[in-house]
């Protein structure tokens, strides 16, 4: 069995524990690796811990369990993958972050993985994949950590929820929002949709969507679904004026009532405000017009989840 072993490396203009910090915490990863998806935090003891990545790979959309060790004084975190996504045989690797100054550090993101059968095709497509995503990851990594700590640092990044409450049941509330591929004959605001789910709860998501002057944009997004009370997802074609958009769906059921809600977080692309917005427009600007367009869609596909949960109550 062939076992190959690569290192990337960056240097970041951030404090070594900083870096570590942002790391350690998976919920953060989403936000800040293009090819992640969502992370689950399955189980955690101590400074052990089993958690669920789905991400994408060469422009797949794949799922895993890995299990690490965090060392928080040694600056260092090991992963190996549970069960690996085919073709890979076994995955592993650690992250190391060595301190270069007081606000400086160098981080080495190590793997070492195999091929099912040991085959050179898929060691070859396991190699531009690892490649692919560490010189992403490590330069998505270092942008985000030098952006929170710029003392000019502007409010780019921002969530926000919209809920409602359905007289019916999280499953068939729910349902209304998994079903996307029925949303081009049930929501006015979409305009057609293309849903594909290779590998149960994972779905590839694009959709050409009407704006309030007429236009269509078209966005896609790989959704992560958690039958009957989450859908999580992030976009990875976006509007203009995103950076980044992830998400979440939720169904929570309590007193014969249902709470249906739904999260975004958004970073502003700022190099496109003065081209949509005009010249003039600030972040402020940016953040207010982002914030009701997609309030006003979630808004309005939690409208008719409601109508729909409630009618097949009745």
């Amino acid at each position: 069995m062939t076992t190959r072993e690569v290192e990337h490396e960056i240097t970041i203009g951030a404090p070594a524990a900083a870096v570590y910090e942002l790391l350690a915490d998976v919920t953060n990863w989403p936000r800040i690796f293009p090819p992640t998806i969502h992370v689950d935090q399955v189980e955690a003891d101590g400074d052990r811990e089993r958690i669920r990545i789905w991400a994408t790979a060469n422009g797949e959309p794949k799922n895993w369990a890995s299990l690490r060790t965090l060392d928080k004084e040694g600056l260092r975190i090991t992963f190996r993958q549970e069960v690996s996504a085919p073709p890979v045989q076994h995955m592993g690797g650690t992250w190391i972050i060595e301190p270069l100054g007081a606000d400086e550090s160098r981080v080495r993101l190590l793997h070492d993985y195999s091929a099912i059968g040991d085959d050179p095709h898929d060691l070859l497509w396991i190699e531009r994949a690892v490649d692919k995503n560490s010189t992403s990851e490590l330069a998505a990594l270092k942008e985000n950590v030098e952006r929170v700590h710029a003392s000019d640092a502007e409010e780019l990044t921002f969530s926000f929820v919209d809920s409602v409450t359905i007289a019916g049941s999280a499953k068939d509330a729910f349902d209304f929002v998994n079903q996307a591929d029925l949303w081009a004959e049930r929501l006015p605001h979409v305009a057609t949709v293309r849903l594909t789910e290779d590998t149960p709860g994972l779905q590839e998501l694009e959709m050409d969507t009407r704006a309030k002057d007429g236009s269509t944009h078209t966005t896609k997004s790989y959704r992560v679904v958690f039958p009957d009370h989450k859908i999580a997802y992030k976009q990875v074609t976006l509007p203009a004026l995103m950076t980044l958009h992830t998400g979440e769906w939720t169904f929570e059921e309590t007193d014969g009532a249902t709470v249906a809600s739904s999260q975004h977080t958004v970073t502003l692309n700022t190099a496109n405000i003065a081209r949509i917005l005009g010249e003039d427009a600030t972040v402020a600007d940016a953040r207010a017009y982002v914030h009701t367009a997609l309030s006003t869609n979630s808004s309005a596909t939690l409208s008719y989840a409601k109508a729909h949960a409630e009618q097949l109550k009745v």
